[in-house]
């Protein structure tokens, strides 16, 4: 079973991902986690926090020599901006934010309690994560890469780049924030993995939730996803083929990659709908939680926009339920096992 968890604060000493259940006997080379975590930093309207911080993955333990052993990998980013306990607190929730539900939940009229937890900077160590998954990945000749679609209802494309920097500076100046579109393909991946046995186990369900647990994603689609509801059946559904070489093969890609919650060899591919950043510098109306009265929602440092960044975030949870997905069918405590079962698997495959 893979699996992971991350923990740290937005303004704390650090941020720590622990992965459990990655086999031994893989390459794992530190710069291209950080080399990640440096894509997650980048695009047009991302705040002064990026300017501050410069992610960097430490690796902690689960290592020797740079190869994993099998035992739980400990991953740490050290934040420069570690000045929680300094920070005043908040009392005026962000409409769209955790701030008012997290007080309430946990019984604590200080805002940031939540927010430093609820905050985005978390998928640094969730980035960190899935980059090793690409790792593990790339092994099998599997690629998961993204793209933008729309930022503040303008199509992304190379004509469109000047469009979408205005429509961002403009949001600037208005002390407003965008959303937009973003999609991720993970190519390579073999027909079979997920299951539609049981509920928990199909692979569109699983990615959909790993997508949606982002911050700011509102809306998640497997392949045609919404447009499949406007459209006759024989319109959506990718017709089948066959022949020597390529064995079972489709013309189109309607479903995504994913029928039935099972991988059908075709790329996958989701796309998600993230929301505009709920910190707004010309803030919408509030309550003092101490006072009850109304009051402007508090400001945090915070991005304009940041779905080129969410995108890389997407691509490190696509990343890690593929990988969890692969595992689960090929088994092995190590990359030679893993690897043997998955050629006997092609093999099969080729035979059918």
């Amino acid at each position: 079973m893979l699996r992971y968890m991350t923990a740290g604060e937005s303004h704390g000493r650090c941020l720590v991902a622990v992965i459990e259940g990655m086999i031994a006997g893989l390459k794992v080379d530190e710069s291209f986690l950080t080399g990640e975590l440096k894509r997650r930093q980048q695009g047009y309207g991302r705040g002064a926090r990026m300017s501050i911080e410069s992610d960097r993955v430490e690796i902690l333990s689960g290592l020797r020599k740079g190869i994993t052993i099998g035992s739980p990998i400990a991953l740490m980013i050290e934040n420069r901006d570690s000045s929680i306990d300094r920070l005043p607190e908040v009392t005026c929730p962000r409409p769209g934010h955790a701030d008012l539900v997290g007080s309430l939940k946990y019984d604590c009229r200080d805002v940031r309690c939540a927010l430093e937890r609820a905050s985005a900077r978390e998928t640094a160590a969730r980035t960190a994560a899935g980059a090793v998954c690409k790792i593990f990945l790339s092994r099998f000749g599997i690629t998961v890469a993204s793209r933008i679609i729309m930022i503040g209802g303008i199509r992304a494309g190379s004509a469109d780049s000047k469009l979408i920097r205005d429509r961002i500076d403009t949001a600037r100046r208005k002390g407003d924030t965008l959303g937009g579109i973003f999609e991720v393909a993970a190519k390579g991946a073999p027909a079979g993995l997920g299951s539609y046995s049981s509920a928990d186990r199909r692979l569109d369900g699983r990615l959909a939730a790993a997508l949606m647990s982002i911050p700011a994603i509102k809306g998640v689609e497997i392949g045609l996803g919404f447009g499949c509801a406007e459209r006759f059946g024989s319109d959506v559904h990718d017709a089948i083929y066959f022949d020597a070489k390529r064995r079972f093969f489709r013309k189109t890609n309607n479903a995504g990659g994913i029928e039935g919650g099972v991988s059908n060899g075709e790329p996958i591919v989701a796309r998600c709908a993230m929301k505009p950043i709920s910190t707004l510098l010309n803030p919408l109306a509030s309550v003092d939680l101490r006072t009850k009265r109304p009051k402007m929602a508090a400001i945090e440092r915070s991005d304009i926009c940041a779905v080129l960044s969410a995108a890389v975030v997407g691509e490190a949870a696509v990343s890690f339920e593929i990988a969890r997905a692969m595992l689960e069918k090929f088994g092995g405590d190590s990359l030679g096992e893993a690897r043997r079962n998955y050629e006997g698997y092609l093999k099969q495959l080729k035979n059918y």
